[in-house]
């Protein structure tokens, strides 16, 4: 069954196909890289002989426990014995496997069982908070273990851990801020750095932090650490040679056949070519089916959700029914879960998701995968000091794991929205993050960690220098660092703002707050922008949401907005049944106020005197002028905006509560670029409380506009 626009056939390459590999002494379950020079990939190491016992009789190997059916049927299983031989001998190791393997799951329960690494904690990072915590849940209950016992996790805000913990998940930004109390991470034996091929922006300083721990404890003759890189493509080279040679050992996975088709002509529309696709499949395919679409973004989901949900309405008969089911990281979890739910008989379900299905999770079921080849990602102009949020092309790397979501049970067909020509210009893999954002956290942070030259830092991949002096002069602007002795350091307020887990513009509101009696509406503020929107915006009651949420709107924008309704929560005591009747994610508010409370307890510790300013709102407004003036802009003559720093023309989001307004002058948290450049997260200021806030800036600022 091939929908019309579809013409060129492609077998789904798989692993073998990307990339010849040659069997080794791991067996029929594992693959190793064979031997190759030693920068690229040395082969793996051979476990040394157990010493012997007293008596001469050889150390009797630790028996693993009887497995579970469900864990012996893990591909990684047949590979146990081989693997744990490999591990046990190496300082790093960089393990291939494809999701579906079990490698995330059981090598922690592995190492453990077989007494390695039980000297410390077996620390398992992750990227996303979601995966930390539902991968914990899930070993917890394969150890049948109450979870924070031995098996817990730390995710920002959140930490379900105790001192009989010894297998811990934990997202990789939150290894980082342990580092800055610990660089030579102590307390862990093993770190597993899962999901390394994301390359998130944390995953990548987290590289730098972890060898420079592992060589400084084997310099001073300290317990090891052993680290094990995880990811599941096979463009390895790179991990290989930055962990000085690291043996590369490969995983099989339950990978099925799968064909790939892409279009006859470029598409001017993906969603609407996505859309005539998933309902050319429906009708021609069995209802047990199920079909995955990757899109961008939570409107584009949801927008798209509806649509379908009407089409559907009106299919003859024979048709199967269809169960739309939107996935997106604010979406609230009750709703996440349904797309693990096996549809009703004769019932297919279509599922219109983020890059979130790439990697970290698995949904039974789907046949087809429509991928749009298109993602929304950071962009970052150092020049011009932008970072937006935009709409662009993915990498082949990206195209080939939403390809293999297809054959995760059974073989599959993926339809690809763009031609062959198109993807063979794709770039060959994602850019990393940390070339392609705004480095000011991320400096902070190594200053933070005593990093000695942070402009040396050993970076996998090295930022431009251009985008590491921007972040030093946002620092600077902000107050966080000065020069001594030629040696950039932090200043007392610089040390306060790494106390927080925010970006520094953030923390700097939190410590500017007391100035303007606000610590407690700005406590509030903060923490609503550090969760997933709280706003749940179905589009079929797009008129019942804007009628109910009338009464919270502030013409100061969308921050005092945000503060009436978490008020409003509060005072009926964060009730759920208040939350479905005003469109209000329930659990993000409840998160929010968890967030709160964290924040609260670091500015206690700090000594920072906690107030309100109860309904004056001017002072709350000018403590975001003076925390947020480099995110400034005013109006022009003509009604359009433009940013102060940089002049770029940007607009208003539609979601704004000052969408149809023209404010003078306004402060936002961020950019966004589909079409066109938008504003998000909007409050209305005075310009001169801007000037005010740093008058050199914008002096600066004039003069260079003059020339």
């Amino acid at each position: 069954m091939t929908p019309r626009r579809f013409a060129r056939r492609q077998p789904y390459p798989g692993r073998r196909g990307r990339r010849r590999r040659r069997r080794s002494a791991v067996g029929d379950a594992m693959r190793h890289g064979g031997e190759a020079p030693p920068a690229k990939r040395p082969k793996a190491a051979v476990r040394p002989p157990r010493p012997a016992m007293p008596h001469g009789s050889p150390a009797p190997r630790r028996q693993p426990p009887p497995a579970s059916s469900q864990r012996r049927g893990l591909p990684i299983f047949q590979a146990r014995g081989p693997l744990l031989s490999q591990l046990r001998g190496l300082d790093s190791a960089v393990l291939i496997g494809e999701t579906g393997s079990g490698k995330t799951t059981q090598i922690p329960q592995y190492l453990y069982e077989a007494g390695i690494g039980r000297q410390g904690i077996i620390a398992v990072t992750q990227p996303r908070r979601v995966a930390a915590i539902a991968l914990a849940t899930r070993v917890s209950d394969e150890k049948k273990t109450e979870l924070g016992k031995l098996v817990g996790y730390t995710v920002r805000f959140d930490d379900l851990t105790s001192d009989e913990t010894r297998i811990k998940f934990l997202t990789d930004g939150m290894l980082l801020r342990e580092a800055i109390g610990d660089p030579m991470l102590r307390k862990y034996s093993i770190v597993i750095l899962d999901e390394a091929h994301e390359r998130t922006i944390h995953t990548d300083v987290l590289f730098g932090v972890v060898k420079a721990a592992q060589k400084k404890r084997k310099e001073l003759g300290k317990l090891p650490l052993k680290v094990v890189i995880m990811s599941a493509t096979m463009d390895v080279d790179q991990f290989s040679q930055y962990f000085n040679g690291a043996p590369v050992l490969y995983l099989e996975g339950r990978q099925h056949p799968i064909q790939v088709f892409y279009t006859k002509q470029p598409q001017s529309d993906y969603l609407q070519a996505a859309l005539v696709s998933v309902f050319q499949i429906h009708q021609e395919a069995p209802s047990s089916q199920d079909i995955l679409v990757f899109l961008t973004g939570q409107e584009e989901i949801e927008a798209m959700t509806k649509t379908c949900r009407d089409i559907a309405k009106h299919l003859p008969d024979g048709c199967p029914q269809m169960m739309v089911m939107p996935l997106y990281a604010s979406l609230p979890y009750s709703q996440q879960l349904r797309v693990f739910q096996a549809a009703p008989k004769g019932c297919r379900k279509v599922i219109l998701s983020t890059n979130i299905a790439e990697t970290s999770i698995t949904i039974a079921g789907i046949k087809y995968v429509v991928d749009t080849g298109m993602v929304k990602a950071k962009k970052y102009s150092p020049e011009i000091g932008l970072e937006v949020l935009a709409v662009q092309r993915v990498s082949k790397a990206q195209a080939w794991q939403r390809t293999g979501r297809a054959g995760r049970e059974d073989s599959g067909i993926c339809y690809r929205l763009y031609t062959e020509d198109e993807f063979e210009k794709f770039d060959k893999m994602t850019i990393p993050e940390i070339q392609r954002c705004n480095l000011a956290s991320v400096m902070l942070q190594l200053l933070a960690l005593r990093i000695p030259n942070v402009l040396t830092f050993d970076f996998m991949s090295k930022p431009s220098p251009d985008a590491i002096q921007a972040a030093i002069e946002e620092l600077d602007l902000l107050g966080a660092v000065e020069r001594k002795e030629d040696q950039l350091v932090l200043t007392p307020l610089g040390r306060k703002m790494a106390a927080f887990p925010l970006e520094p513009k953030f923390s700097k509101t939190i410590l500017m707050s007391p100035k303007f009696h606000c610590t407690e509406e700005i406590l509030t503020i903060m923490s609503l922008l550090s969760v997933d929107s709280v706003l749940y915006n179905p589009p079929a009651r797009r008129d019942e949401v804007q009628s109910v949420r009338k009464k919270f709107i502030s013409s100061e924008g969308d921050h005092l907005t945000l503060l009436s309704m978490y008020r409003a929560f509060k005072n009926v005591s964060g009730s759920k049944e208040w939350c479905r009747e005003n469109f209000v994610n329930s659990r993000n508010m409840m998160l929010v106020s968890d967030v709160r409370a964290q924040l609260r307890d670091i500015c206690v510790k700090l000594s920072i005197p906690i107030q309100s300013s109860r309904s004056d709102t001017g002072n709350i407004r000018r403590c975001l002028a003076h925390s947020l003036f480099m995110n400034a802009a005013e109006l022009q003559p003509d009604g359009t905006y433009r940013t102060v720093d940089s002049h770029q023309s940007v607009a208003i989001h539609p979601s704004s509560v000052l969408f149809h307004c023209k404010p003078a002058c306004v402060v936002y948290n961020g950019l966004l670029h589909t079409n066109k450049c938008y504003m998000r997260d909007l409050c209305v200021v005075d310009a001169d409380w801007l000037y005010d806030a740093a008058p050199d800036y914008f002096r600066k600022k004039l003069r260079t506009a003059k020339n």
